[in-house]
């Protein structure tokens, strides 16, 4: 696989990529990511943290481990791996070229794209303004197909649209679970990460165990498998 094509299947694998990363650097394989490392990978993807940088962060954090005489517990999260890449991405940020546009290809054909959103559209059908627009946005696959970065546009905007409405239905108790289980997880890595940090991966973490919590999918073609 050469390098330009390596990107583009890099760019729609980004969960899988770093999963995998992460797995390998721990050096077991079947380690399941928490709640809380999902939804870590989400905020990075969603502030354009590219993935060399993700997985340059976490060899950079185990590397660090490695060295210290006295390893009170192994690395159980990528939580402990959130200050090195957000420094390798700054520094990245600092140094890149002024970006062109680049068109990912993506690593799933055309059907998969139509069976993905008619999928979601039934998944969704208590929402049902957003169940016709993944409709419709199926209909005119072979369109979008062409325009993948358009069309995660238009897929985080539905997201975005249920999310909020399911929030806005959560009762107190679900709220509270949720933050609780925040809190407890978050809780050996809190030191790591600041103020901004915290708040904008809880409203992540919050967000997808609500969806979690109602078997709604998520939309965005970074999860079409």
């Amino acid at each position: 696989m050469d390098e330009e094509r390596e990107w583009r299947f890099n760019y729609f694998n980004y969960f899988t990529e770093i999963e995998e990363h992460f797995q390998r650097a721990r050096g077991t394989g079947m380690f399941l990511l928490s709640p809380l490392d999902w939804a870590l990978i989400e905020t990075w993807k969603n502030a354009g943290v590219p993935l060399e940088a993700v997985l340059r962060g976490i060899d950079e954090a185990f590397e660090k481990w490695r060295e210290k005489r006295q390893r009170v517990r192994m690395i159980n999260s990528l939580a402990y791996c959130a200050q090195p890449v957000l420094e390798i991405a700054q520094r990245m940020a600092e140094n890149a070229p002024a970006p062109g546009k680049r068109e990912p290809a993506a690593p799933f054909s055309l059907e998969d794209l139509r069976s993905y959103l008619l999928a979601n559209a039934a998944a969704v059908a208590r929402f049902p303004d957003i169940a016709a627009s993944l409709e419709r946005l199926a209909s005119e696959a072979e369109e979008h197909y062409r325009d993948l970065e358009d069309l995660e546009c238009r897929l985080t905007a539905l997201e975005d649209k249920m999310t909020a409405a399911v929030r806005a239905a959560a009762s107190e108790e679900e709220l509270v679970k949720a933050r609780r289980e925040f809190d407890l997880q978050l809780r050996p890595y809190r030191s790591k990460m600041t103020a901004d940090q915290i708040a904008v991966l809880e409203r992540q973490f919050l967000d997808r165990r609500l969806l979690e919590n109602l078997n709604l999918p998520r939309l965005s073609l970074f999860h079409l498998h």
